[in-house]
């Protein structure tokens, strides 16, 4: 882990987000002055979580939606984690016939949604769920006893883009169980993680040196920072939630995964509902 990245997760929400904006104010200023940015994307230092790159990351996101779980513009989808709109924007194009709910628990990235997305495609909709993540807020609910606002049985496909590298074991149960819940019957989910195998040979762009029991954290002070987690146990955890691991697709993160054929920077899972 890079000594800035250290420093970014010693700082509190509050500066983290408060960090970013600074940080990418000249060129935010310039694109406002100029007119180079997008109508429907954010200013780069308002984008809490991922890369700046957000229109082609976008872009990407929705293509590995289409390429690994059939995303049809018919299909009612759940974004866990929206964020501030990332693959939303992309997906606005696209599903037409169907319908889009993302929920998230940092509350100005459901406001830019709303006002930037939700306005013009009324089908697509945003909740705030102030849960709690010692990476993003000091909220009291816990992820680990949450159930999300939807009904049972409501969506065709889920999907989570480096959401699941920001929980704790307990956390990550619970979100499964909910996923299986409100999944249709053969509903599938497409979730990213990192993730190890115990053979002791994988290597990676990423340093997690705590070990725990199937897991390991790249930050023991901040347990939402990043975690790769061992493939038996995430084929236990799906299991005990009702859902199939059927694909695993390395990210780039990895040593031995080239970048210009990889899909994603972190490993790709596939769940089917059983």
């Amino acid at each position: 882990m890079s000594a800035l990245r250290s420093y970014y997760y010693k700082l509190p929400p509050g500066l983290r987000l408060l960090g970013r904006k600074i940080y990418y104010f000249p060129i935010d200023l310039y694109e406002g002055l100029t007119g180079k940015r997008a109508e429907n994307e954010p200013k780069k230092g308002d984008i809490y979580v991922g890369s700046s790159d957000f229109i082609p990351h976008g872009i990407r996101q929705m293509n590995v939606l289409k390429k690994y779980i059939a995303l049809k513009n018919s299909d009612h989808v759940l974004d866990i984690g929206c964020g501030i709109g990332r693959t939303a924007v992309a997906l606005s194009g696209f599903i037409d016939k169907g319908t889009y709910d993302g929920f998230d628990a940092v509350e100005k990235g459901i406001i830019w949604c709303n006002k930037h997305i939700h306005s013009k495609y009324p089908h697509f909709n945003f909740k705030f769920t102030p849960i709690y993540n010692d990476l993003y807020n000091t909220y009291s609910q816990k992820a680990e006893d949450f159930t999300f606002p939807y009904e049972n049985g409501r969506f065709d496909k889920a999907f989570l883009f480096s959401v699941f590298t920001h929980m704790q074991i307990p956390e990550i149960r619970r979100y499964l169980q909910e996923i299986s819940r409100v999944l249709k019957k053969d509903g599938q989910c497409l979730a990213t993680f990192f993730l190890y195998d115990d053979s002791g040979n994988e290597s990676g762009t990423m340093d997690f040196p705590y070990q725990y029991d199937g897991y390991r954290l790249m930050d023991d002070k901040v347990t939402a920072a990043n975690i790769a987690i061992s493939i038996p146990l995430l084929n236990q955890m799906a299991y005990d939630a009702g859902l199939k691991v059927i694909t695993i697709k390395g990210g780039f993160w990895r040593n031995d995964v080239e970048k210009e054929g990889a899909d994603e920077f972190q490993d790709i899972v596939v769940f089917n509902k059983i």
